[in-house]
């Protein structure tokens, strides 16, 4: 379907906010689903850096047709700050990825990339439930990924990250929840049934893998939040070794899915 069939001056905006935005692929995929399903709507990238994301947000705010907000690298965190009105999960992690207009005008926010990774994998065949698995990366996505592992049953959730800080404080939030079955994990990936990147590690072509590859083993099933390569090395390194894998599109399909239902739920694009 054209993506601009029904731009008119009743179109309702929906942005997709990041610094950077270049690499996003969400805007045609939330769009055709969005005029598919009957709704005049478009989303549209926006670049702004983290000093002006209060201003950005509070200039849309002002805007009478801006429905809907989807929120990517670095602003996760920081968005919370806008929302009146959040999810549980929203508001357990302190991050959101996608935000919608209140009744009242005000912003709603949940944080769909934790469910988008476990549906993504388990389309591709990675059962979760009494796995050990390796999570790397405590930022936005990460911490939505580990709480959505450990809430499908994982039996154990080790942790890494080199920012030791952020590592540590998820493990201890984590741990109010889900006690022992959480700990601080390393670079290494042995004695892992589940292997999870949730870093932007692998999207240039000099960065170095984000866990031990040559340790991969044929019994491990890996998956990264990466689309572009659409294929990472570490992936490629886990199909040399015989494992199962799921590239960034397979959790990026679910995502899409899920903010849109996010979107249309409530408020004016129900």
């Amino acid at each position: 379907m054209d993506s601009y069939a029904k731009l008119s001056g009743e179109t309702r905006l929906i942005g997709i906010v990041g610094d950077p935005i270049a690499q996003v692929k969400s805007p045609a995929g939330v769009t055709k689903a969005l005029l598919e399903s009957g709704r005049n709507a478009v989303v549209i990238p926006v670049h702004v850096s983290p000093p002006d994301l209060e201003r950005f947000v509070n200039g849309i705010s002002l805007a009478k047709n801006f429905d809907g907000l989807l929120v990517t690298v670095p602003h996760k965190f920081a968005a919370t700050r806008f929302c009146a009105t959040l999810t549980d999960r929203a508001r357990f992690l302190g991050a959101v990825n996608v935000m919608r207009r209140n009744a009242d005008g005000s912003w709603h926010g949940d944080m769909v990339d934790g469910p988008a990774f476990v549906g993504g994998i388990r389309k591709a065949g990675c059962r979760p439930e009494g796995q050990r698995a390796l999570l790397v990366g405590a930022g936005g996505a990460g911490s939505a990924i580990a709480l959505a592992l450990l809430e499908a049953g994982v039996a154990e959730l080790a942790i890494h990250d080199e920012d030791k800080d952020r590592r540590d404080s998820l493990v201890e939030r984590l741990r109010t929840r889900f006690g022992s079955r959480v700990r601080i994990g390393s670079s290494d990936p042995t004695g892992f049934k589940l292997v999870a990147n949730a870093t932007p590690v692998g999207m240039r072509p000099d960065d170095p893998m984000p866990v031990q590859a040559d340790k991969f083993t044929a019994d491990m099933f890996v998956g990264d939040v990466i689309t572009a390569p659409a294929v990472t090395p570490m992936i490629e390194a886990a199909r040399r070794a015989g494992c199962g894998t799921q590239i960034g599109l397979g959790m990026f399909q679910v995502d899409l899915g899920l903010m849109f239902d996010v979107l249309v739920e409530e408020g004016p694009l129900k």
